[in-house]
């Protein structure tokens, strides 16, 4: 299950949350972006370094997935965004992103079960970065046969619960409850 949306959207609240209250079979991946700048990998601004810093995170998050799978013994496992979710941060073409990460959008929304799309608050903004990066996901996960979209409001508890409760649906019941860690 992918857990995306833009900038200040609440994702990392809700992965915490998810983490402490759901029992270990439910496991919960790290943003790819954030295992690598924290890292050092540099924010540059040309077209050139943005391709390679997608291409980065793609293989990142690729590998994460992989290495989840592998594990094996997870009822349901949360990704801190997919990897689609480059294609919204991607310079240039859509079709280039696609040829460069040997892939298809059919074949990437076939890896998730699931996409839950929390929208950022920052949407009343058309110019706002994080609206803009916000709408791009939308876009790209639109045709996914499970997205749920929690849309954005000022009671966080609200989309907190509600995403809650969309999770809790994907796993077995001895992994739903509270306080299970």
């Amino acid at each position: 299950m992918v857990l995306t949306g833009g900038p200040g959207a609440g994702k990392t609240a809700v992965l915490e949350v998810v983490r402490r209250h759901l029992c270990e079979h439910v496991v919960v991946l790290p943003e790819a972006a954030g295992i690598l700048f924290r890292g050092g990998f540099p924010r540059r601004r040309s077209v050139a370094a943005r391709r390679a810093t997608q291409l980065a995170v793609f293989h990142v998050q690729d590998q994460l997935e992989h290495a989840a799978l592998a594990e094996g013994g997870a009822a349901l496992i949360v990704c801190d965004r997919g990897v689609l979710d480059g294609l919204a941060y991607w310079p240039s073409e859509e079709g280039q992103f696609f040829d460069a990460v040997g892939g298809t959008r059919a074949g990437m929304y076939a890896r998730y079960a699931a996409v839950i799309h929390i929208r950022t608050a920052a949407e009343g903004d058309p110019s706002d970065e994080a609206a803009a990066v916000d709408r791009r996901l939308l876009s790209a996960w639109g045709e996914h046969p499970r997205r749920l979209v929690v849309e954005a409001g000022t009671d966080f508890l609200g989309t907190l619960r509600r995403t809650l409760a969309f999770v809790r649906s994907e796993v077995p019941p001895c992994c739903q409850a509270v306080g299970a860690r």
